[in-house]
Formats: C-alpha cells, sequence, structure tokens
C-alpha cells in the first residue's frame, strides 16, 4: 500500500506558498505535513497529488508530484489531503480494518473528508474529485479524527502548541536541569521540559537554554553562538546556525541561520536571517534571505484581529498576533519594516523607499516608483547561486521547476 498526498481547491489558495511547492512540504510544528501524515499511516509517500505547474517539483527528501492517473489502481492506495493534521493516534490500525474489509473508504476528519482508501481495483478519484472531495462510489465513511487547517495562518495560530506536544513525543533522549553534565561549560539550562542534543552540536558559552515551557531539540551539527536565549519550544533543523539574540518558540528545518529576536515562526528551511532585527508569528518558506535590521509587525495598534490577502479579498484571521509569511526564494533589503500580516509572494525581491504593501505579488522586483518584474532569467541564476552557497545542486530538473512556476505566476495562474 502507498500513499499519496494530495492539494485540495482550498490547499491551491494558500498564498504565498502553494505557488512553489506542495503544501504537504510546509512545516506545522515540528514536522512537515507529509511527514505528519506518514508517520500517522506508517507509510511513505510516493507522490503529490498538486497543480500541474508543479509537475517538475524537486527537492532532496522530498516525494515528486504526480498526476491522478500516475497513481496505480492495482494496488492498495491511501489518499490523504495535504491539509490533514492527524490526531495523536496512529492510523495503521485504522488501515489495518479497511483493508480487512476491502471496500473503498472516505476518510473523516470532524466529519470533513480527508481523503480516502482505495483497494487495489478501484478506480483514482479525478482532480475534480481532490479539489473537493466528499462522497465516493460505493464507498463508506470512516472518522480517523484529527483536523484540516482553513489557512496558512494556522500555522501561526496552532503550530507552536503542536510543536510543543510534537517535542514530547518524538525526542529520542533528553538532558535536564537534574542532568546537566552533558552541557558545556558556560551553558546555563532552566526548567525540566527537555533537551535534546543531536550529535556534532556545538554550543559556546555564554548561552541560555529555557526549557520552562517547552522542550529544546537541536538537530545534528547546529552550531548555537554566544548571547542566544533559546526558549523552548524549539527545533532546529540539521546544520542550522542560531547566532544570537531572544529566539523561541521557533520551528526551523535544515541549515536555517537565525539571529535577533525571533519568537513564534515556522521556517520550511534554507533560509537566512543573520542580521539583528525582530521576526514574529511569521511563516518563511525555503531560501528566503533577510537583509539586516529587517523587521517586521505582529501586532496592529488598535488590538484588532489581523485581515491578510490581496485588496478587495482580505480575509480576517480572528489572530491577534500575525506577522508575516514569505514564499520561497524571497528576498528583503537592508532595514525592510514589514507591517502587520504581509504576505510576500514566492520569487519577490524587496527593496525602495518606505514599507512594502501588505500584499506583494510573486516575483515583485521592488515596490513604488520604479517597481517591476523580477526576470525569468535573472532570478533562475540568482536561485541557483543561493543554492549552491548550501552545497544544494540547481538541477536541470529544479530550474525548470521553478521556471515553471515564473511561467505560472507571470500567466496569472496563481498568486
Amino acid at each position: 500500500m502507498k500513499l499519496w498526498m494530495f492539494d485540495d481547491g482550498v490547499a491551491d489558495g494558500w498564498a504565498p506558498f502553494a505557488l512553489s511547492r506542495p503544501v504537504g512540504e510546509l512545516r506545522f510544528g515540528a514536522l512537515l505535513l507529509r511527514e505528519r501524515a506518514e508517520r500517522w499511516s506508517g507509510l511513505s509517500a510516493a507522490g503529490h497529488l498538486t497543480r500541474p505547474w508543479l509537475s517538475a517539483y524537486e527537492e532532496p527528501g522530498a516525494p515528486p508530484a504526480a498526476d491522478p492517473a500516475d497513481v496505480p489502481a492495482d494496488e492498495d492506495r491511501l489518499l490523504l489531503d495535504s491539509r490533514f493534521v492527524p490526531g495523536p493516534e496512529g492510523g495503521a490500525a485504522r488501515l489495518a480494518g479497511l483493508r480487512e474489509a476491502r471496500e473503498p473508504a472516505v476518510l473523516l476528519a470532524g466529519g470533513r473528508a480527508a481523503g480516502c482508501w482505495l483497494p487495489a481495483g478501484a478506480e483514482t478519484p479525478d482532480r475534480a474529485w481532490l479539489a473537493g472531495p466528499g462522497e465516493l462510489p460505493g464507498g463508506r465513511e470512516v472518522e480517523v479524527g484529527g483536523r484540516l487547517l482553513e489557512g496558512p495562518w494556522e500555522i501561526v495560530a496552532l503550530g507552536m502548541e503542536a510543536l510543543g506536544r510534537d517535542l514530547r513525543r518524538l525526542a529520542p533522549g533528553t538532558t535536564t536541569a537534574a542532568d546537566p553534565s552533558d552541557l558545556p561549560d558556560g551553558v546555563h539550562l532552566l526548567g525540566s521540559e527537555g533537551l535534546h542534543l543531536s550529535p556534532g552540536v556545538r554550543i559556546e558559552p555564554g548561552v541560555l537554554l529555557d526549557a520552562r515551557r517547552g522542550p529544546i531539540w537541536l538537530g545534528r551539527d547546529v552550531e548555537v553562538l554566544a548571547g542566544c536565549r533559546l526558549e523552548g519550544p524549539l527545533r532546529a533543523g540539521a546544520g542550522s546556525r542560531l547566532l544570537g539574540g531572544p529566539i523561541g518558540p521557533l520551528s526551523a528545518g535544515p541549515l536555517s541561520y537565525l539571529r535577533g529576536e525571533v519568537a513564534d515562526v515556522h521556517v520550511v528551511g534554507w533560509s537566512n536571517k543573520a542580521h539583528d532585527g525582530h521576526l514574529g508569528h511569521a511563516v518563511l518558506g525555503r531560501w528566503v534571505n533577510l537583509g539586516a535590521g529587517t523587521t517586521n509587525s505582529d501586532l496592529k495598534n488598535n488590538y484588532g484581529s489581523v485581515r491578510i490577502g490581496p485588496p478587495g479579498r482580505e480575509r480576517d484571521t480572528g489572530l491577534l498576533k500575525m506577522g508575516c509569511m514569505l514564499g520561497d526564494h524571497v528576498r528583503t533589503a537592508i532595514g525592510m519594516q514589514l507591517d502587520t500580516g504581509t504576505v510576500v509572494g514566492a520569487g519577490a525581491n524587496l527593496f525602495g523607499s518606505g514599507r512594502p504593501p501588505r500584499w506583494v505579488p510573486p516575483f515583485a522586483w521592488g515596490f513604488g516608483e520604479g517597481a517591476g518584474r523580477y526576470r525569468r532569467d535573472a532570478f533562475l541564476t540568482t536561485a541557483e547561486t543561493v543554492m549552491g552557497r548550501r552545497h544544494v545542486t540547481a538541477t536541470p530538473g529544479v530550474r525548470r521547476w521553478l521556471g515553471d512556476v515564473w511561467d505560472a505566476a507571470a500567466d496569472g495562474e496563481a498568486e
């Protein structure tokens, strides 16, 4: 049996991230949404059924994009919505029961369709069903618990609580205040929620680890420089560098470089904030680079709920605290100030006088007077250079994928 992730019609509108990646490859809590589905089901994902312009999607460690016609009908299949966040109980036992019954089943999360199980021989649903999953001919309905995320802002609203639960459940070992002998001299630990140090972690003297409100998990070869105050729940992915300042709560993927005041932030990975500045209640894609002094607001002056979206189509998140959402390959100039609820499309390069608008389209080249569009060839060349600095090769497949993303944005297919 194989697991296939799919983006429904709601996930297709998850700006600014859905333009450039399957939603299952976004981080929520300590894990990618796809990784959550894999752990719940006990299966490795075979592919993402996603938007046509992502057909060349290619990232190390991630399954490729696929078409429903590519899903073999001669084997058992599990299709899960990329917005699905499973409950704490494992799905393997539920799936075993479905395999015994040999009947197609729609899986419900709180009464809403979150995917389906199909025995060998059953037809794979078409794109129309994947866009709006519901009943299946001849299928029954099975409640499996969990929930469907409504929008990317719910990563901010719910992600840190999930991060704390994840770390308590997933960390393979802990060091606590009762056993500080494993810590380097001059490193201080507060609290007893738990601390996990993976092989190769390097912590300089003068670092405070605050595990009073949640565990701290530092991945393989993470480096923490003097002057950092890390607050849990916090997970830093392999090869990350925490360079100074109060950092956490935080969920950062591999090779994330962070400095300054960083709180309640999810980073997919491979992103850079190496200078001072505030980043709060934010979600960053991959390959984001924030210029020195870039800072964001995450609270309105009137303490009202934050609205996000393009002019005339804004949506109320219901959140008091909502900072920014920055798509893949976004870059900001030095000293950039981002208003509460700013959304920046993939590939945008922010520079200009004053503050950028709260909705920045993908591949914007500056803002205000003289703003334009990032040229396709220039964007691809810069992306290749940036990836090479982290020893990641921009293969022909990667260039095709990113070029298709640029074309889709230029054609108005997505925001």
